[in-house]
């Protein structure tokens, strides 16, 4: 279920065709500024180790050279250390250059287009999460409280993230909406693209939501499950890229 951005012989752009205040980037200098922003907030920390390159490529949905051609160049500009060895790996630098970490940044202008991307999908997630507590079969909902033990036990914000989108994917899915189904994970893929690395423990918070809101959908009580998925949503106005870029200070995190 993971998408996966290509850098090709024309690189693929996030913005192309979107609304209006998206940069057009590669999806390499996606991944920078991702990975970037992460650091600059304090939500990946000096030393820390970034999780494997083909899971990098796995959380933030973007094709292996993608993620290694973006992890190298993070490293050429002194942003991440590479080691070599049992213990090797990408770590983040102990004192990333400021003015790097200053590039590596969306613009106001983006910062709003996101928050324009956040509103649609809060009036998507309420929609698809009505009908799936009318909905959802059994084994949906088995195949989703699943989903919620392996993001409370996931390790690393890769393989949260993974899950997380297959558990929202599938409650549009248990939704039975038809097309608009379609409709719902195109915008919910378009809102992941600008996601970024989290604490793993912040994402367990996250995933609180997810179990509620499967309790509710398995108690039928649709008004309970659309305020969970509302409230989910809607916080990404505060705790996204763009909210943490104006206050400086990461809070909590919510998917």
């Amino acid at each position: 279920m993971t998408r996966q951005l290509e850098d090709t012989a024309e690189p693929a752009r996030l913005g192309a065709g979107r609304m209006p205040g998206m940069e057009r980037r590669s999806a390499m200098d996606a991944v920078r500024m991702r990975i970037g922003m992460a650091i600059s907030l304090g939500l990946l920390k000096p030393g820390e180790r970034l999780p494997d390159q083909e899971d990098v490529a796995l959380g933030l949905s973007v094709s292996p050279i993608t993620a290694r051609r973006a992890l190298a160049s993070l490293a050429e500009q002194g942003v991440v250390v590479r080691r070599r060895g049992r213990a090797g790996g990408t770590f983040v630098a102990e004192a990333p250059p400021t003015d790097v970490l200053a590039s590596l940044s969306a613009s106001p202008a983006e910062s709003q287009a996101v928050n324009r991307l956040v509103d649609r999908r809060l009036l998507f997630e309420c929609a698809v999460t009505h009908y799936a507590a009318v909905n959802a079969t059994a084994e949906q909902l088995d195949e989703l409280e699943r989903l919620t033990q392996e993001m409370a036990e996931a390790t690393d914000w890769s393989y949260y993230h993974r899950m997380d989108e297959q558990f929202h994917q599938l409650v549009g899915t248990a939704s039975r909406m038809g097309t608009a189904v379609e409709v719902y994970h195109d915008s919910l893929a378009e809102l992941y693209d600008y996601f970024i690395p989290y604490p793993i423990e912040k994402l367990h918070k996250s995933n609180h939501d997810h179990i509620a809101l499967v309790a509710a959908l398995r108690a039928g009580k649709v008004e309970e499950a659309v305020e969970v998925s509302r409230k989910h949503v809607d916080i990404l106005h505060r705790t996204m890229f763009m909210g943490l870029a104006q206050s400086g200070v990461a809070t909590s995190a919510q998917v």
